[in-house]
């Protein structure tokens, strides 16, 4: 018998897993692909763009270097050059006068201008003389009187000199007589030097001026009663000549003293606060027989004519002292100077057999500057060209053009031209000498 086969029951078919879109994830993947070509895009142009603007900035920088540097040049000049110290210097009357009265009194209507010019012994000033007139008249009295008694006693001496002669008279009455003669004698020497005194007073009564120079505002007015040494009248002072005291560096001062030793008038220029204009020229006088230690410096007086009455007192100044002059000496405008690690130099130009001008830089020595001149010991000849303008845009062999706006003569194929301006020269480097200015 066969055996049947029992069928199985039909069993539920397996449920598999639900699976994601595969179109939705194959989308997000070729997103992300295109997004990452573009930035690569955007970075590759941008690299390109920088790359090609430092060509750009390579080729200008190049261009501009090639390109010549405008600039404005100057020529050294040759010429005197006197060396001097400066100072600052205070004007000072060469005499001040204070004016008071010697004798007590009411002053009268006054003589003068305030401010005028007065010469010396000129009436200034009048005190009212009469008390004093009056003094002189009585002494002059006194004095008449003791003459005639003398005159009396010098009579009766002789008639009892000639009684002591004969015998009628005694020698004590002859020696008393000769006594009062002796009195009168004293008596008139007294009343002499009574009408003195009192002719004195009444001169001290005229007020003189004692100096010549210009009378200053009046301290007292008519009317008032004036006491003798005590009251202020007037101050004169002497402006022709007028002194200037200024101190000057110890160290310096053994070099000034032995200039002066040797050259009794050395020469001194006054100039105005902004040390541009010469007011006068005067002479030094002397120094002072000591150095102030609070300062360390010497002071010494300078004399000036003062004929135009230029410099006036209490007026501040500045002193340039001469102490050489230089016959030969180098200057170049104050500006063409620049300063480096190296020390001074300037920026000269140098021209080649085809004309271009290049830049250069040469080491000077500078030996005195102030202003807009300056001495230069070394590094330069006359008539050599110095940059004064466009020096900070220039490096070493840089090609140049001169401004035609300021072209100087000299080396180097610039056009001829005036000089530079000015003269003047100011505290020395090094040395504190300086080289003197010339009035502009």
């Amino acid at each position: 018998m066969l055996n049947e086969v029992t069928p199985e029951p039909n069993l539920p078919a397996y449920d598999a897993p639900d699976q994601p879109p595969t179109r939705h994830g194959s989308w997000l993947r070729i997103l992300g692909l295109i997004l990452v070509i573009g930035l690569g895009a955007v970075v590759w142009h941008i690299y390109q763009n920088q790359k090609q603007n430092v060509a750009n900035s390579a080729s200008q920088a190049a261009a501009l270097q090639s390109r010549p540097t405008p600039v404005q040049v100057t020529p050294a000049e040759q010429r005197p050059m006197p060396i001097f110290l400066t100072a600052l210097g205070t004007v000072t009357p060469y005499m001040t006068v204070t004016v008071k009265a010697r004798v007590n009194g009411e002053l009268e209507p006054v003589k003068f201008t305030e401010g005028q010019q007065v010469r010396q012994g000129e009436t200034i000033m009048v005190i009212d003389p009469r008390p004093y007139k009056a003094i002189l008249d009585q002494a002059k009295g006194n004095l008449a009187h003791d003459q005639a008694l003398l005159k009396d006693a010098q009579a009766q001496y002789a008639r009892y000199k000639a009684l002591y002669d004969a015998g009628v008279t005694s020698k004590e009455t002859l020696d008393t007589d000769a006594a009062t003669q002796g009195q009168y004698l004293g008596a008139i020497e007294a009343d002499k030097a009574a009408v003195e005194a009192a002719q004195l007073q009444l001169d001290y009564c005229t007020i003189q001026s004692p100096i010549n120079g210009r009378i200053g505002l009046r301290l007292v007015d008519p009317g008032n009663m004036i006491a003798a040494n005590v009251t202020n009248l007037v101050v004169i002072n002497q402006f022709e000549p007028i002194a200037v005291f200024f101190t000057l560096p110890e160290n310096q001062l053994p070099e000034v003293l032995r200039k002066l030793a040797t050259d009794k008038r050395m020469p001194v220029d006054a100039y105005d606060r902004d040390d541009v204009h010469k007011l006068a020229s005067g002479y030094l006088l002397t120094a002072d027989n000591q150095i102030d230690t609070t300062t360390g410096t010497g002071k010494l007086k300078a004399v000036f004519d003062n004929k135009d009455q230029a410099l006036f007192p209490n007026q501040f100044v500045n002193v340039h002292l001469e102490l050489e002059d230089r016959p030969k000496a180098i200057v170049v405008p104050s500006a063409a100077i620049q300063s480096g690690l190296q020390g001074s130099y300037v920026w000269v130009i140098d021209t080649d057999a085809n004309g271009v001008a290049t830049s250069r830089i040469q080491p000077v020595k500078v030996a005195l500057a102030e202003g807009e001149v300056t001495i230069v010991d070394s590094g330069l000849e006359a008539g050599q060209n110095v940059i004064v303008d466009g020096a900070d845009r220039l490096q070493a062999g840089k090609k140049v053009i001169v401004s035609a706006a300021r072209q100087r003569g000299g080396k180097g194929g610039s056009q001829q031209g005036s000089k530079f301006p000015g003269a003047g020269a100011a505290s020395g480097t090094g040395a504190g000498q300086t080289g003197k200015k010339e009035q502009q």
